[in-house]
């Protein structure tokens, strides 16, 4: 017998909000996955598996395992404050940064081979460009007109840096050591982001 007094049952979820749910567990499920696998390891059985979930339904709402990756993973490049430092050091300081990131987080390396295949892959990195590095190249650019072709440029010699030594490993790119990298690099950083306009 039902006691009236509990009132009706409530409704169940709308498809909407059941949507939003299966998404938000895929995409929770990927992220410990991917953080306890790597990227090569991780599979969409075993991500389906975390999220209660049919494979097939990972599929459904990414189409595969890049785009998931992409939409997953959160990338924070931690950049640091550039007019915190001595204007001639800007390069250095950057170059130093980018080279310990890309030496202790293989989801930096994974991202940058699914951005070069993947559209959301690419999506995600032109989204860190515009959200991170852009504003951090405004800190210090003499002519603002001039900010996205300056940070373009820098993310062309870093981008090129990381897919060199850390997804196609090119022996001689292996084998610099990071004060050589730093050495190389730094100036041209510096030249990108201070020097006057050619």
């Amino acid at each position: 017998m039902v006691d009236a007094s509990q009132g009706p049952p409530p409704p169940p979820p709308s498809p909407a909000r059941r949507s939003d749910a299966t998404r938000g567990a895929i995409l929770d499920a990927a992220r410990r996955r991917f953080a306890a696998d790597g990227y090569e390891r991780a599979t969409i059985r075993a991500i389906a598996k975390d999220a209660r979930i049919d494979p097939s339904m990972v599929m459904r709402y990414f189409g595969n395992k890049e785009s998931l990756f992409a939409a997953a993973v959160t990338l924070d490049l931690r950049l640091p404050d550039l007019t915190a430092l001595p204007r001639g050091e800007i390069g250095r300081a950057l170059v130093s940064h980018f080279l310990s990131l890309w030496e202790g987080n293989g989801e930096l390396t994974a991202i940058l081979r699914v951005g070069v295949t993947n559209p959301a892959g690419a999506e995600r990195m032109q989204s860190v460009f515009r959200e991170q590095l852009l504003p951090v190249a405004q800190q210090v650019c003499p002519d603002p007109e001039q900010v996205s072709g300056r940070a373009a440029l820098c993310a062309s010699q870093l981008l090129g840096l990381a897919l060199t030594r850390y997804v196609l490993r090119f022996g001689p790119a292996v084998e610099l050591s990071g004060p050589e990298i730093v050495a190389w690099l730094a100036p041209t950083l510096q030249r990108y982001l201070t020097a006057p306009s050619p």
